[in-house]
């Protein structure tokens, strides 16, 4: 009986009211056989400890060795533009304007975050993280988002007009361009950068501006950072296009500041905790349930 009661009101929703004209006995004794079943061990009521989004950010940076770690409890159908929030908070503390640089990789993620709003910054220079992709979807344009991140800025944007992997042959060919030099000579004077952090190689295949076949050196990535692919560990992956990119490189996002990774989604969980490991990122922004999906996944390992 206690066992019948306790599924009746548990799995079933049904009141006690119910359940007592269901089965011919009074309220009072099914709410005494309710709690006997909490007191014998039949049912078991647990209250997750939810951490308030500050402690949850302080925690999870101390987890990945970040400068910090902002995890925004917003409604899953609005997050990637809750995003924006506090990535303006923090670069409008950097006071970046003429003299400045700052970078903007690309994605969907990086797409909605400057559609939301960022901060002004008169006269920063604004330079995309790679050369363009062979993609035609819009966030895949890095030109297009060095652009739109000038225009809602008030900076000035860097275009770079040549391939982000070209021909072997053909690198130095795009890179003895005087516009190209110009643009990404700005990536050794980087003050602050913003990029997508990209789900483990496969995932999202064909859509992820990579090559068109799959790349067997790439079966261990657990994700990206502006093409760079590294392994749940860290370990950035010697792929035939790493040292072959027209992309920032690992040293000068290593040597920038301010490097805001932003992600969100359980697929991402060691997207983002490779991405920390390898030191491409100082700073994480995501939601809570990403966060808490992260700290879960580093308690089992």
């Amino acid at each position: 009986m206690l066992h019948t009661v306790a599924k009746l009101h548990y799995e079933s929703d049904m009141s006690q009211v119910q359940i007592a004209k269901q089965l011919g006995l009074s309220t009072a004794t099914i709410s005494r056989l309710l709690q006997r079943a909490r007191a014998e061990g039949i049912v078991r009521i647990e209250v997750r400890d939810i951490f308030a989004p500050d402690a949850l950010g302080a925690q999870l940076a101390a987890r990945l060795g970040l400068k910090q770690v902002i995890a925004v409890d917003a409604p899953a159908t609005g997050i990637l533009t809750a995003l924006a929030a506090p990535l303006s908070r923090i670069l409008a503390e950097l006071n970046l304007g003429k003299g400045s640089v700052l970078m903007v990789g690309w994605g969907r993620t990086v797409s909605a975050i400057i559609d939301a709003g960022l901060p002004l910054m008169p006269g920063v220079a604004v330079v995309p993280s790679t050369g363009g992709m062979q993609q035609h979807a819009q966030h895949f344009q890095s030109n297009e988002f060095s652009r739109r991140a000038a225009e809602v800025t008030g900076g000035t944007p860097y275009f770079i007009h040549a391939p982000y992997l070209p021909a072997p042959e053909a690198l130095d060919f795009f890179l003895a361009e005087s516009s190209v030099q110009d643009s990404v000579a700005l990536w050794d004077r980087l003050d602050a950068a913003v990029v997508g952090i990209g789900m483990p190689y496969g995932l999202e295949r064909p859509y992820q501006g990579g090559a068109s076949h799959p790349d067997p050196d790439l079966s261990a990535a657990a994700g990206d950072v502006v093409r760079h692919y590294f392994d749940r560990e860290g370990q950035v992956i010697n792929w035939r296009g790493e040292g072959q990119m027209i992309a920032v490189s690992c040293a000068q996002l290593r040597a920038t500041p301010l490097v805001v990774g932003v992600a969100v989604g359980e697929e991402k969980v060691t997207s983002i905790i490779g991405a920390a490991r390898a030191r491409l990122i100082t700073t994480l922004i995501t939601d809570t349930r990403t966060a808490e999906a992260v700290l879960d996944m580093l308690a089992k390992t």
